[in-house]
């Protein structure tokens, strides 16, 4: 983890790193034994890299941040969710294509 530019997240940090971003930020909600997750985990970090500097990516362990992803009403992972300017525009539930991701992305920047 912590690879391209990707920032790990948690319960306490989420606030900081993503609601008060400057930048839309688009976080991965994951866990190590997900088997999608880890299909999605190269694409997440090819977005990170394409779009470093006008785009923020983070990940957050399902298991072990439970309070933001309950907030968040995370039943299936992975999920992708944008946030610009402290709320979720969007999101995609499951491992998608990276075009998917893109679209999703460029509505944001």
């Amino acid at each position: 983890m912590g690879s391209a530019g990707i920032v790990e997240l948690n319960d306490s940090s989420f606030d900081s790193e993503v609601l008060k971003s400057e930048a839309p930020v688009l976080v991965d909600f994951w866990a190590p034994w997900c088997g999608p997750c880890r299909i999605l985990a190269p694409v997440v970090e090819e977005i990170a890299s394409s779009y470093m500097g006008r785009l923020k990516v983070g990940k957050l362990n399902v298991d072990d941040n439970q309070e933001i992803s309950m907030q968040y009403g995370i039943r299936s992972i992975p999920t992708l969710i944008l946030f610009k300017n402290g709320k979720a525009l969007d999101q995609i539930i499951g491992a998608v294509p990276k075009s998917e991701i893109e679209k999703m992305v460029k509505k944001a920047l």
